[in-house]
């Protein structure tokens, strides 16, 4: 895996450990001398991911439409900032500069960008792994409820067995790593 796209908040959240996790997230990520790419943030989680990754050395992609920069939202100091034109742009850019994907805790963007790849995957688009790093349980209440559409034969078991899903990033890197090579 030479990068991964990681998709994560904007804001902090209401726990402190929320930002810890992302920095060291960031900080394995360029000790394992595997590629960032994320949103292209400064503030909240995505930029605590990417101080991480840029403290330990690691190459560090942001990828943002302009009229987030124009807002005073990216970050400038990353290996490489990719502005463009449109969220849909930027998804693509994402999609295509990395070779799994990874959610963090985060909200609405972070489930939209996440279940966009994963439905890609899932249709044949790609196939590219996708993950949630599931540290404190944070995404359990939404696996619950995946596992309730599947019952109801809305999502295929085999869809939803094909993520990777961990508390540990060592672990759920290991499966992305396992599930890229099948």
């Amino acid at each position: 895996m030479r990068r991964i796209a990681v998709f994560t908040g904007s804001t902090n959240g209401n726990s402190p450990t929320f930002a810890t996790l992302a920095y060291s997230v960031g900080e394995e990520l360029a000790r394992r001398e595997i590629g960032l790419v994320y949103g292209g943030g400064r503030a909240g989680l995505m930029g605590e991911l990417s101080q991480g990754a840029l403290d330990a050395g690691g190459e560090v992609i942001g990828v943002i439409p302009q009229a987030m920069v124009d807002r005073e939202w990216a970050r400038t100091d990353l290996t490489d900032l990719r502005v463009c034109a449109t969220m849909h742009e930027r998804k693509a850019i994402m999609a295509d500069n990395a070779d799994a994907f990874l959610a963090l805790p985060g909200g609405l963007g972070t489930l939209e960008e996440i279940f966009e790849v994963w439905t890609w995957r899932q249709l044949g688009f790609h196939r590219k792994p996708v993950g949630f790093l599931n540290a404190e349980g944070f995404w359990q209440p939404l696996l619950d409820a995946l596992h309730g559409i599947s019952s109801a034969g809305f999502l295929s078991a085999v869809t939803l067995e094909d993520v990777v899903v961990d508390g540990n990033l060592s672990d759920v890197l290991k499966g992305l790593s396992q599930k890229l090579g099948a």
